[in-house]
């Protein structure tokens, strides 16, 4: 495989074939967002017969594969028909895979209809990792998302309708200090009305500087510390109504290890979170050294 790098992929597709259908991010203008600004990251399409001739050196090799995971940011941005034929192709030469996931932004499924997303899961495309970041308009205005509580909303609830599941990110942190309380209560309120089947959250962070991100905060965006993570981790958690929805705050970008399952582990984990909130050297954090992308 030859990849147009660098190539990003969820965590829990560690063991996924990456196969790139379309190289960078076709909105790529959040400005909380640096993985596809390099200059061969611009947004293109890999050609149906470069994507054919990929699938058939797989399959020539004999390495089985189970699972592909559809790259680059954006791959739902192809058409239904594009999709349909990639799909295809895998069953074809990959019999043995059983699950085909991707990136999606909301935006991605605007003029894709249920129907044809129920199509396209029965093809094998049944895992939609789907970053809304947060459930607040301001916020989301402010960081160039280029979205809004009810485009999302609409986007994950297609999903569900076509029998798919959704992987829902939320960026902890991502409205600093001034927004942090309506960006969590906002974010629990889309994911109690969409009921994602996984739910992570992520520590918003900035590498390479935060001069791109405060230009939407007019220069006064506040980043929260350890502590002000947690108030909102706090504030979002006891806000959650969900019925079995898988959670995860795991990422190395996190202080705060949380792994379970709402509502049914709420407690458990608010628990966690009060005890880092009042006695952080008994919480067992992360330390500064080992966080990061």
């Amino acid at each position: 495989m030859q990849y147009i790098e660098p190539l990003f992929r969820p965590p829990s597709e560690a063991r996924s074939l990456i196969l790139q259908v379309t190289n960078g991010c076709s909105w790529n203008r959040c400005t909380f967002c640096e993985m596809y600004t390099q200059p061969q990251k611009r947004f293109n399409f890999k050609p149906l017969e470069v994507i054919e001739k990929e699938l058939k050196q797989i399959a020539a090799s004999g390495y089985p594969v189970r699972r592909i995971f559809l790259a680059d940011g954006d791959a739902m941005t192809l058409s239904v028909r594009r999709l349909t034929e990639v799909l295809t192709s895998i069953r074809r030469h990959l019999p043995g895979v059983n699950r085909v996931s991707s990136y999606c932004l909301p935006r991605n499924l605007k003029n894709k209809t249920a129907e044809e997303l129920t199509t396209l899961h029965e093809l094998g495309l049944t895992l939609f990792y789907v970053g809304c970041e947060s459930g607040d308009n301001e916020v989301l205005q402010r960081v160039n998302k280029g979205e809004t509580f009810d485009t999302s909303l609409s986007a994950l609830q297609k999903i569900k309708q076509a029998g798919s599941k959704s992987s829902v990110m939320i960026l902890n942190g991502m409205g600093g200090v001034a927004l942090s309380e309506q960006h969590a209560r906002n974010s629990a309120r889309l994911m109690n009305q969409a009921q994602p089947d996984f739910l992570s959250t992520l520590v918003v962070s900035f590498p390479q500087g935060e001069e791109r991100y405060q230009k939407g905060f007019d220069g006064q965006f506040q980043a929260l510390n350890q502590q002000q993570l947690f108030s909102e981790m706090e504030v979002l958690l006891s806000e959650l109504q969900l019925d079995q929805t898988v959670f995860r705050s795991d990422h190395a970008s996190n202080y705060l290890v949380l792994k379970g399952t709402l509502n049914r582990d709420k407690e458990r984990l608010l628990n966690q979170v009060r005890v880092a909130l009042q006695a952080p050297d008994h919480a067992d954090l992360r330390p500064e050294w080992a966080r990061g992308l």
